[in-house]
């Protein structure tokens, strides 16, 4: 069935296109989060791994509601390793070490990065791409994020 929401088809697209993105780089930072949660050592080994949890729960949410922002404007969300790999602006690997500091710095760092490509699209969507939803959910996804970094940056202080 034609979808009938007011933006033309062609900016459904390229607001998915960026959706898309975003849900990758959604996937790698949950995935390292999880990682930190599963391979964190040191004296603070039990608060740490408390809070990776809290911090990829809330990312597995965040991943869930861009899939399902995806699918709202009419498009398919990437859905497999592969896809999600090449879409993504953040890194896969690193060399840290497996200590508190080694995992927040690079958590830190990817949030940071997302926060930035979020802000980046919050403005194009409405007024470019006439997709006013998009841009006010995006502003709420930035926000939590805002307020995950700051819970990471807040350790080393």
């Amino acid at each position: 069935m034609k979808i009938n929401i007011g933006i033309k088809e062609i900016d459904r697209q390229a607001v998915a296109d960026q959706l898309a993105k975003l849900l990758a780089d959604e996937f790698v930072l949950y995935t390292k989060t999880r990682s930190a949660h599963w391979n964190i050592e040191g004296p603070d080994f039990h608060a740490m791994h408390i809070f990776f949890e809290e911090q990829y729960e809330q990312l597995d949410e965040l991943m869930d509601s861009v899939a399902e922002r995806i699918r709202k404007i009419g498009h398919y969300a990437p859905s497999t390793l592969t896809q999600l790999l090449q879409l993504t602006h953040l890194t896969e690997q690193s060399d840290r070490k497996n200590d508190s500091p080694g995992f927040i710095k690079e958590l830190l760092e990817d949030h940071e990065s997302i926060i930035e490509f979020i802000r980046g699209n919050i403005n194009p969507f409405a007024d470019t791409y006439h997709d006013a939803g998009t841009s006010d959910y995006i502003t709420g996804l930035m926000e939590t994020h805002e307020g995950m970094a700051w819970m990471l940056r807040s350790h080393f202080r």
